[in-house]
């Protein structure tokens, strides 16, 4: 544990665990064996770090547990909300890059690398093995499927599934998420279809 870092009651540190220099841990923040905290980490209370992935293989029928002996690396300056999980890689790491901010109750799965300065909002979800570029921000309840790549300086916007790759500097949104201009296009002609609806039957009517 490094100078000035503080660890307030009820927190648990795993085996293997580094906290650097000016670090927080709130009450009740568990570290897992082997995570690493470099400078100024601040984590809110609940924070699990290093917690098991979702990994699991079918064998003749059953569902067998994959061992998850990786480890997480949360660089310098990130601060990490209140109840928020940050799973284990499987066999390398997962990583929260330099600055990174990550709002209360998030899931962030074993594998996944968050760029510098990403900003993952409330109740946003990371599937695993996905890949943050530098800067992406994921709006609240936005969620990303596994092994896809977030360009840098990209923009998911609430409520979103992400389920491709998306390119930088992009502002995708919707159910699957696609381009916002694209999206708004197509909220706009839902929500005239009622009147074009009524306006067919009338025609038909007519006929």
């Amino acid at each position: 544990i490094g100078n000035k870092s503080g660890v307030e009651p009820g927190c648990v540190i795993g085996d293997n665990c580094q906290i650097g220099d000016d670090c927080h841990l709130y009450p009740r923040v568990v570290l897992y064996d082997n995570v690493e905290l470099k400078n100024r980490v601040i984590l809110h209370s609940g924070v699990v770090v290093g917690s098991d992935g979702f990994g699991y293989a079918e064998d003749n029928g059953s569902i067998r547990k994959v061992p998850q002996i990786g480890k997480v690396t949360i660089e310098n300056d990130v601060e990490i909300g209140a109840n928020t999980t940050i799973d284990r890689g499987a066999l390398e790491k997962t990583l929260i890059g330099e600055g990174s901010k990550i709002d209360n109750l998030c899931q962030i799965a074993h594998n996944v690398i968050l760029g510098k300065n990403c900003v993952i909002i409330a109740q946003s979800g990371i599937s695993g093995s996905t890949k943050l570029g530098e800067g992406v921000i994921m709006s609240g309840q936005s969620g990303a499927v596994g092994h896809i790549k977030i360009g840098s300086f990209s923009v998911i916007g609430a409520k979103s599934a992400v389920t491709r790759d998306v390119p930088e500097k992009s502002h995708y949104t919707g159910i699957p998420a696609q381009e916002h201009k694209k999206w708004l296009k197509e909220i706009a002609l839902l929500r005239k279809l009622d009147e074009i609806y009524e306006r067919l039957k009338k025609e038909n009517k007519n006929d």
